[in-house]
């Protein structure tokens, strides 16, 4: 007898619904009139309710232009009111109040409010910020490399970060001010004849700069006005989250097809292939192809390209061209060398004529054969001579924007190191070259979720680890399993007969495949995420304090995080025991669907977990309607089946978010959304996909959409399932038994 346990009821709208396209964001760096308010020589701005810039100058010259890390002050003025009396100027906004003790100067050396002071309220509590305060509850962002790490050893070096616990946080643009990597700020600013913006020494360089953020516990707000005075967070072509096979070998051209036959032959998903450094001659820093191992590289990067394959070269530019180069005669003759000259030309990016020589005689001929973007390494130590402009971060904006200016027809991405604050302008990451240990595996969840706290959401790190590895088969499939629900899924190793990174050459394949086949199926809950870190700054792998601020829990569960707002994920970083591994994982308050028990779970408590190998930690938020692809070769296909995954126990919703994949048109409105909501009674679900919103070229124009509701008992009556208020052909759906898992296709 079939029980009446719901009634389903599906209502699709099938109309596309236009909407007026987004104009690209122009960044401004000089702010409305309004929005100041100078003092003798300090000078405010008031760029949101919670953020003001506070500079002071003694020769009272201020800096317009953009710095390295603020770009846009152009910003509506925020309601705010200035009050003066016989000592103190007041500003108060609707946040927050400021006090200056007119004409004294404030320093971080003051330590104490009496020449300045911001004051805000933060749950019923009056909280202070002056110049010197120790901000001992700061939550951090990220580090410029994890090489050498070994779990959390490289802890010690993070950055301080956007938010605090303390509720507020200062960005120091400060032209003296040092930072992580000796540095200085410098401003950024349009020359005559130049491409894009350049490096310019700051007007005063005594000046103090200051951005102080005071937005509590209201730690999404913050990210989100960050990133529209630091610059939004581009999104990435879509190729980038599929995954890479990159490995540091001397790998001939034979050897890559090789790679590629294998994959297919094994029915891999894969969408990168690097050519780490050997790709060219001899030496650390080389410029040239390596004609012995690969003696075409145009018909190598077409066969790649023919197989649905994109590319990067790896460079290690600190050396500079040297002699032997195949085009350095052509290139010393450009910057103005004697004919007799034979030395090497030395690097020196920060040097525009220099820059527009690499590229020309070099790289441009590369992208011409069909390198898709370009791996920047070892240059990330190094300070530019006779300056202290960072080498890190003016590789970055350089190689970033000149691929965003002369190869328009290209979504702009390179792969390197963190350069600091603004760094987020330029995705994406590499963290380096971690051990291949357990505890690296367990610190990746804390780094990774992290660097959120600066925009830096595309870290992509060695999966496996890069070093000291022994090919522990239960290792390299708990990080693919962990890697999956990153934003950058890309294995790699050094040359190490120890460590193999072929996961078919590994005796537990068909598990580690599921992990690549998993990461395919997430893609549009994860491009969607992409999207979002483009609109809001938040990023993909999230701190549990986002959403819970309040919780100590949060703060301390540094091992689990968010993926994106539905997701609760927590790796595990143990060997198993028998086959079983155990992880106790703390559930915020809420319903959350335990994937793995296929069961709802009162939050607010800590779960005791017990995980088979092909088990993984995941937990949805109950009510999320999650969008998931069919496993595809590639995740640049926009396939015309997708599923719907109804988590069970209370209302909710979920986004699909697509686009063209390659090109810019995101920025002009070339984009599509389309919004999904379930609604829970007693007895009934209903499921509500919305029209889809917009257009971009190449979107699908049929569509099956495959709706799943797990937790659906047994012996259920399937007969009152509508869809538009029609009754379902019976044929169309399903019931898995062993899930639990009901399935309309429709």
């Amino acid at each position: 007898m079939k029980k009446a346990c719901f009634y389903l009821v599906i209502i699709i709208s099938l109309m596309v619904q236009p909407f007026v396209a987004d104009a690209q964001e122009e960044y401004d760096p000089t702010p409305q009139p309004e929005a100041v308010v100078t003092e003798g020589n300090l000078r405010l701005t008031v760029l949101t309710p919670r953020m003001i810039r506070i500079q002071y100058s003694d020769t009272g010259t201020w800096e317009d232009r953009a710095t390295f890390t603020i770009v846009n002050r152009n910003l509506p003025v925020p309601n705010y009111t200035v009050e003066r009396d016989d000592q103190y100027l007041y500003l108060r906004t609707d946040s927050l109040e400021l006090r200056y003790l007119m004409g004294s100067k404030p320093q971080a050396s003051d330590q104490s409010p009496t020449n300045l002071r911001i004051t805000f309220s933060m749950n019923g509590f009056t909280c202070m910020w002056y110049p010197g305060k120790d901000d001992a509850l700061n939550l951090l962002g990220t580090h410029r490399t994890l090489d050498t790490a070994w779990g959390d050893n490289m802890r010690y070096k993070m950055d301080k970060g956007l938010l605090s616990r303390a509720g507020w946080a200062v960005i120091d643009e400060s032209p003296a001010t040092t930072r992580e990597d000796e540095s200085t700020i410098y401003a950024l600013q349009q020359n005559d004849g130049q491409d894009f913006k350049w490096w310019a020494p700051t007007v005063d360089a005594e000046a103090t700069d200051w951005y102080f953020l005071g937005y509590g516990h209201n730690y999404k707000q913050c990210l989100a006005d960050y990133v529209k005075v630091a610059g939004r967070i581009p999104l990435p072509p879509k190729y980038l989250f599929g995954y890479w096979y990159s490995r540091y070998a001397a790998y001939s051209a034979d050897d890559f097809k090789e790679i590629i036959s294998d994959v297919e032959q094994n029915d891999i998903p894969m969408d990168v292939l690097i050519m780490d450094m050997d790709w060219h001659k001899d030496g650390w820093t080389g410029w040239s192809w390596n004609k012995e191992l690969i003696p075409n590289p145009t018909e190598l990067i077409r066969y790649m390209h023919y197989h649905g394959l994109r590319t990067a070269l790896n460079l290690h530019p600190a050396d500079g061209v040297a002699n032997h180069e195949d085009y350095y005669d052509d290139m010393k003759v450009d910057l103005g060398y004697s004919s007799d000259y034979t030395g090497t030309l030395p690097w020196a990016i920060e040097d525009y004529d220099y820059y527009k020589a690499i590229f020309k005689h070099f790289l441009r001929k590369y992208e011409d054969m069909g390198v898709d973007f370009w791996w920047l390494d070892w240059q990330q130590h190094l300070l530019v001579d006779s300056t202290t402009l960072g080498e890190t971060f003016w590789c970055n904006h350089t190689f970033f924007e000149d691929m965003r200016v002369n190869r328009p027809e290209l979504r702009p991405v390179i792969y390197h190191r963190w350069g600091g604050l603004g760094s987020h302008r330029y995705p994406i990451g590499f963290s380096g070259d971690t051990f291949s240990k357990w505890s690296t595996l367990g610190y990746l969840s804390y780094f990774t979720s992290t660097a959120s706290n600066v925009c830096y959401t595309y870290w992509g790190h060695d999966i496996g680890g890069h070093q000291g590895g022994s090919n522990d088969e239960e290792l390299y499939l708990r990080w693919l399993q962990a890697g999956a629900y990153t934003p950058i899924f890309r294995t790699h190793a050094l040359k190490d007969s120890q460590i193999e990174r072929r996961i078919w050459k590994y005796s537990n394949f068909l598990q580690l495949r599921e992990a690549v086949r998993l990461r395919y199926r997430l893609f549009p809950y994860l491009y969607t995420l992409a999207r979002e870190a483009y609109d809001t700054g938040l990023g993909l792998c999230r701190p549990l304090y986002y959403d819970y601020p309040e919780e100590s829990e949060a703060y301390e569960r540094e091992d689990e995080y968010m993926c994106g707002p539905d997701m609760l994920v927590a790796p595990i970083y143990e060997p198993a025991t028998d086959g079983v591994s155990t992880r106790k994982v703390w559930l915020p308050q809420g319903l959350w669907w335990d994937v793995t028990e296929r069961e709802l779970i009162e939050g607010a408590c800590t779960v005791h977990g017990e995980f088979t190998l092909d088990e993984f930690p995941v937990y949805y938020r109950a009510g999320a309607v999650i969008p998931f692809y069919p496993v595809q070769r590639s995740v640049v296909t926009n396939p015309t089946e997708i599923t719907l995954f109804l988590v069970p126990g209370a209302s909710g919703e979920g986004r699909l978010y697509e686009d063209e994949g390659a090109n810019n048109d995101y920025l002009q409105g070339g984009y599509s959304n389309i919004q999904f909501s379930q609604e829970r009674t007693d007895g009934q679900v209903s499921l509500y996909i919305a029209p889809r919103e917009g257009s971009f070229d190449g979107m699908s124009t049929e569509r099956t959409w495959v709706v799943q509701l797990p937790g659906t008992p047994e012996g259920c009556d399937t007969d009152s399932i509508t869809v538009n208020g029609n009754v379902i052909d019976s044929s169309l759906v399903t019931y898995d038994a062993e899930t639990g898992v009901l399935e309309i296709r429709i």
